[in-house]
């Protein structure tokens, strides 16, 4: 027999979750990460040695009462099945104890990656539902993550060897390689900043949420505010940077300067040279022209959109915790969105650091899709997804960084009260896009 109990002791519960591969959203920092939300932590042994961990997060809300949360799931093995078995019987006691609605559980287990069933999330699956867990179809009624997730590993999968930020930037999608490499001819500059940087500098967090505002726009998702983001910073300082990347005018010009010079420099060449010569004098100057071309097109939009010289243009909030990089937020800017890129050249900063910092995995975060298509098949749960119309560009992008697909086997609820339960099913998507509504309009 397992024995389940409240945890007192946070540096055990960290210590154990650390060992076996929890992630930012199970450890004690995020509660604080969180204040709108009641921790509780439990843990479990079996003959005195602990086998079990979860934080359970709980709120109140209206219409649905106590409604309990469990972030990437408990840290076991899904595989015993008598442990999961003894923990369902332990925590429906707890819930009924506390009044609870339901417990949302959402285990970070893939169920497919790249379209290829993983037998362990299947079997996952099928355990969870004999115990009496209901899989959520709805996935607007997710409490933090969408099922559909990129990864990309930061080792060889034949190998094992750690990869560099060159050999990964070469597997990706032409674009993603151009734009990386040229960035800083473009007029482009960047810079990781942590929480001592941002408090030594607040602009920092204006420069991030002028990004995250233009993006929120684009697409339908939760926006943040940047007091939430600067207190999410301040919890996990010891693990989180932000990126940034700006357009710099006159770094653009004097780029354009050098091109001049050359330009004319070839012309005064021709002069003299031979008709080989000339011919290669020639393509160079079409070269330069070309870029002389897309450099007056990033003139004409920045000149008429800011009498400033810098200006953020693209920017990304990162954890690594654990050995596993997350992208939280990030996103680009309407201005210059298409003429510079920088959406590429900030993901490519992040993986960097994510390399630099003994990461296994840099997770390019969530995709937004429609509620899974319902299906009888017992080994395909959850279906086939259709990517949100708003998410498709954003589903391309992170494909074109040669990641790996991982559908998890998403939210399970254990319903405590069905008639309660009922009203949170229908309640959460319309509280949720007004919250969006109403933020955008006094964001405007």
């Amino acid at each position: 027999m397992y024995a389940f109990k409240e945890e007192t002791d946070l540096q055990a519960y960290d210590s154990f979750l650390l060992a076996n591969g929890g992630t930012y959203m199970q450890c004690s920092l995020w509660p604080k990460a969180k204040p709108a939300w009641s921790p509780h932590f439990y843990c479990g042994t079996l003959d005195g040695k602990r086998v079990f961990e979860c934080l359970i997060l709980g709120r109140r809300l209206p219409l649905a009462g106590l409604i309990w949360y469990i972030p990437d799931g408990m840290i076991c093995d899904y595989g015993n099945t008598q442990l999961l078995s003894e923990f369902t019987d332990f925590i429906r006691g707890e819930m009924k104890k506390f009044s609870v609605t339901a417990l949302l559980l959402d285990p970070h287990i893939p169920l497919r990656i790249n379209g290829e069933f993983q037998e362990h999330g299947l079997n996952v699956h099928k355990e969870l539902i004999s115990l009496g867990y209901r899989l959520n179809h709805n996935i607007d009624t997710y409490i933090y993550k969408a099922p559909v997730q990129y990864y990309i590993p930061l080792r060889d999968k034949e190998t094992g060897e750690r990869l560099t930020a060159e050999q990964i930037i070469h597997k990706c999608e032409k674009g993603v390689r151009y734009s990386v490499r040229i960035g800083d001819q473009r007029g482009l500059v960047s810079k990781i900043c942590t929480y001592d940087d941002i408090k030594a500098d607040p602009t920092i967090i204006d420069d991030f949420m002028l990004v995250m505002g233009d993006t929120s726009e684009r697409n339908d998702f939760m926006e943040r505010s940047g007091k939430y983001t600067l207190h999410l910073m301040e919890v996990f300082k010891d693990y989180m940077d932000i990126s940034l990347v700006y357009y710099d005018k006159d770094v653009d010009r004097a780029l354009q300067d050098e091109r001049d010079a050359q330009v004319s420099a070839n012309l005064a060449r021709m002069e003299t040279a031979n008709e080989k010569l000339k011919k290669k004098l020639t393509n160079e100057i079409n070269a330069l022209q070309q870029q002389t071309d897309n450099y007056n097109k990033r003139r004409a939009i920045a000149d008429g959109f800011s009498d400033k010289s810098r200006f953020c243009v693209a920017a990304g909030l990162t954890v690594r915790f654990n050995g596993i990089a997350g992208c939280i937020f990030g996103g680009s800017r309407n201005i210059l969105r298409n003429e510079t890129r920088p959406s590429h050249l900030v993901n490519y900063l992040r993986l960097k650091k994510s390399i630099e910092s003994g990461c296994e995995i840099h997770d390019l975060g969530y995709v937004f899709v429609d509620e899974a298509k319902r299906t009888d098949d017992p080994d395909s749960p959850l279906g086939e997804f259709k990517v949100r119309d708003d998410f498709v560009g954003i589903r391309d992008f992170k494909a074109s960084f040669n990641s790996d697909l991982m559908e998890f086997i998403g939210e399970y609820a254990l319903v405590n009260n069905k008639f309660l339960f009922s009203m949170y099913s229908d309640f959460v998507p319309k509280a949720r896009k007004l919250k969006i509504k109403i933020t955008r309009k006094l964001r405007r």
